[in-house]
């Protein structure tokens, strides 16, 4: 998931208002609609747009699908008015990603009725599970329900809808299947990051939560189908991968009668090139172990920045929540991981709102945020999800009023904190992985630290762009530069890191960057 978003360092602007009245979404494009890029061919005559909501595991699963299409002929389109088939891959997490999802089938149903009978309207992923007699039955939306498990049956049920005319549905939820087969088909992005899946469904059953419930139980893939897909994005060009899971830092499996383990997982990945940053999502606090916070100070391009969702930060609410530790235990968690790593960044999640919050509840999420200091957060008001433990055990009693009032405070906490750590880092040297033009202009290139903190700097002269994979960039912008020195990672599991991440801007400058070097600022 993609944290609020971050201060532009060279020219800091004031954050946007946050209107806690609105709709409670401060989590840049979380519900924007991601497209993937269209392809020339379609073998079987037809083309498919797929349109996707949601997290990143939903923009995983929508590159599968593509896959899957594809190799039964179908054709990528670029729009949805190019398509004879609509796929919306779907979100179940929050009231409004619903409703958002609604109103665009109704749209397409409008169409289909207007000026294209032969269009096939399909609904994917967790939707598709939790509101499948709606979808199909009662407002008559879809001819397609497809679960977060059976998109390998995509290719037959389209067939069948297309033959017979009527509504095809498999939301059958797998204990086995984790796609670790199929190769993806990388959504139009920069060719510089990418999202791999490591793991999927969640055994936590958090109360307010419906994944369990639309994703399963938690499987992991295996380490060698893993490790085979980062070392072709490494040979694709690739400098950054996201390992993905619901609660990814669960992941195991057992291999030749040994236990792997997330931490030993990131460990392999991070021996396959010593360019290619390492990132992960989501993790929960009971399973970030010491094993894993030592692999993310032994290894350099495992990058120092966890997103460790609290949810709150009262032990009674926690308790409610069914999040399995107390405030006192994930501020130890905290401290213990920041003796580790003294330059961690942290990113979390926090609901405001949840059921029978008092003020004094609401106060210790304020405090405990001060305690913490985010560098980034998602921030919501609470939703009700249906057939979640807390809709059958709590009452929604907080009214929205408050709700939203207590969402505008922990807002205004946050992005005043997001401002002065990222004033701290004025005049800092930091590496920069570049992944393209900035959106204000052309002659602005857009990158992100190893803290994941997006800079926008001015485009070095003589560099196209877009830069490509390939291309040395020497000159150095300011405020944010590169570290004073460029040696190789080390691959030794003892001892400290061999390359320092960040250091001040008064070092000596550094070696210039080899022709081979990838788009980063060094």
């Amino acid at each position: 998931m993609q944290p609020i978003t971050d201060l532009d360092v060279l020219q800091p602007e004031p954050a946007p208002d946050s209107d806690p009245g609105s709709a409670p979404d401060v989590a840049e494009g979380i519900d924007e609609p991601k497209t993937l890029a269209a392809t020339k061919d379609a073998p079987n005559g037809r083309r498919v747009y797929i349109e996707t909501y949601g997290c990143q595991m939903n923009v995983a699963d929508s590159e599968l699908v593509a896959s899957i299409l594809q190799q039964d002929g179908y054709g990528l389109a670029a729009t949805e008015d190019e398509a004879d088939v609509i796929l919306i891959n779907t979100c179940a997490i929050r009231e409004k990603a619903e409703d958002r999802v609604r109103g665009r089938l109704a749209r397409f149903r409008g169409r289909k009725v207007k000026s294209q009978p032969d269009l096939t309207i399909g609904v994917l992923g967790c939707m598709a599970e939790r509101l499948r007699r709606k979808l199909l039955e009662e407002e008559a939306l879809v001819d397609l329900v497809v679960g977060p498990d059976a998109y390998r049956d995509l290719p037959r049920l389209l067939a069948e809808t297309a033959e017979t005319g009527q509504a095809a549905v498999n939301v059958h939820l797998s204990r086995e299947e984790t796609y670790a087969d199929i190769a993806p088909v990388r959504y139009n992005t920069n060719g510089v990051t990418a999202f791999v899946s490591i793991m999927r469904g969640c055994d936590n059953m958090c109360s307010f939560c419906v994944v369990p419930f639309t994703r399963g139980r938690e499987r992991s893939r295996p380490v060698t189908s893993i490790l085979a897909e980062c070392s072709q994005l490494v040979d694709a060009g690739y400098k950054e991968v996201t390992v993905l899971g619901q609660n990814v830092n669960s992941y195991r499996v057992e291999q030749d009668g040994t236990s792997v383990s997330f931490a030993e997982l990131l460990y392999r990945i991070s021996l396959l090139s010593h360019e290619l940053r390492i990132r992960y999502s989501t993790s929960h606090p009971k399973d970030c172990s010491d094993e894993l916070l030592h692999v993310h100070r032994e290894q350099p391009t495992v990058c120092d920045f966890i997103h460790l969702p609290v949810q709150h930060g009262n032990t009674n609410v926690l308790r409610r929540m069914r999040r399995t530790y107390t405030r006192e235990q994930y501020l130890d968690l905290i401290g213990h991981a920041r003796t580790i790593l003294p330059d961690l960044a942290l990113s979390t999640d926090i609901i405001a709102g949840f059921c029978h919050e008092t003020e004094e509840e609401h106060a210790d999420t304020l405090s405990l945020m001060e305690a913490v200091r985010y560098d980034h957060a998602f921030m919501f008001a609470y939703s009700e999800r249906p057939n979640t433990f807390a809709a059958r055990k709590f009452e929604d009693d907080v009214p929205d009023d408050v709700k939203k009032r207590r969402l505008g405070e922990i807002i205004e906490n946050q992005n005043r904190v997001s401002r002065e750590k990222n004033e701290q880092r004025v005049g800092s040297r930091e590496v920069i992985l570049v992944e393209g033009p900035s959106k204000r202009s052309d002659e602005q290139l857009c990158g992100r630290t190893d803290s994941n903190h997006m800079v926008v700097f001015d485009r070095p002269e003589g560099v196209s762009k877009v830069p490509s994979s390939t291309e040395t960039i020497t000159k150095y912008p300011s405020p944010i530069a590169a570290p004073p020195s460029q040696q190789t990672p080390g691959s030794s599991r003892s001892g400290g890191r061999s390359r320092s991440r960040r250091d001040t801007a008064t070092n000596a400058p550094p070696a210039p960057i080899p022709s081979s070097a990838s788009p980063m600022i060094k």
